[in-house]
């Protein structure tokens, strides 16, 4: 029979004591972790008139900003043009080689076939050349959208500016950019950039609502240059990561 002080009894009173310490220590970074989530405040209101999934909007006509790429084609093809597709430059021109160099930073597509068409005619009329056809000048992006951005910032695994391709929302967006263990969602809110002057625009991210009751209400469409921003608290340890604490 072993005694009560023998080498068993001490090794098991020590593991027990390990792992009240163990338990301790969680509890305690548990703890800890429930009040940092409740110090973090929750930003923005709720705003029924902005646009959402299921009561999308369409956006207002295409404006060419650098480092979009065109692709521009003029009729008739005996006009001599040595570039096709073409990046808008930071001083807000393209470049048609021997066609000549044609402002088209803040113009729409139309617009900017408009301003090519209307600047060729000039250069043939200087140059004394009549063409047999009418010109015809089509432009349209060459690739997605180079100059069209919009940021999820945080506690998300990806932080950063997405390129914008239409159609997106709020959820679409912070799965794209992922969720990491130290992320609140439930605290998520979208910051919409304005002119100066005007009222900051801040609306609250209903995360919950959205993700287990396929709620819309607060599910916003998103727009080139706005800001969704996932509040996280600290990172885990080693020793919680490992425990899963």
């Amino acid at each position: 029979m072993i005694g009560r002080g023998g080498a068993p009894f001490r090794s098991i009173m020590l593991g027990v004591a390990t792992g009240l310490a163990v338990l301790g220590i969680l509890s305690g970074c548990s703890l800890q972790q429930r009040k940092e989530e409740r110090r973090i405040p929750q930003y923005g209101v709720v705003d029924l008139g902005q646009p959402r999934e299921l009561n999308q909007v369409l956006l207002p006509p295409y404006v060419i900003e650098p480092p979009d790429e065109l692709e521009v084609i003029v009729r008739p093809s005996s006009i001599d043009l040595t570039q096709r597709i073409v990046t808008v430059q930071p001083d807000g021109v393209i470049d048609l080689g021997f066609g000549g160099v044609f402002p088209v930073v803040g113009l729409t597509i139309e617009q900017a076939e408009a301003v090519i068409t209307e600047r060729l005619k000039d250069r043939l009329r200087r140059e004394g050349e009549t063409p047999d056809d009418p010109i015809e000048v089509s432009v349209r992006l060459a690739n997605p959208s180079r100059s069209k951005f919009f940021y999820v910032i945080g506690a998300v695994s990806n932080q950063g500016p997405i390129p914008y391709t239409g159609g997106e929302t709020v959820l679409r967006a912070i799965l794209q950019a992922g969720l990491r263990p130290n992320s609140l969602p439930e605290k998520a809110y979208l910051s919409r950039p304005q002119t100066l002057g005007q009222p900051d625009v801040v609306l609250r991210i209903d995360w919950e609502a959205i993700r287990d009751r396929g709620d819309t209400t607060t599910n916003y469409q998103v727009f080139p240059g706005d800001r969704i921003v996932v509040p996280g608290t600290k990172e885990r340890g080693i020793l919680q990561t490992l425990l899963g604490g």
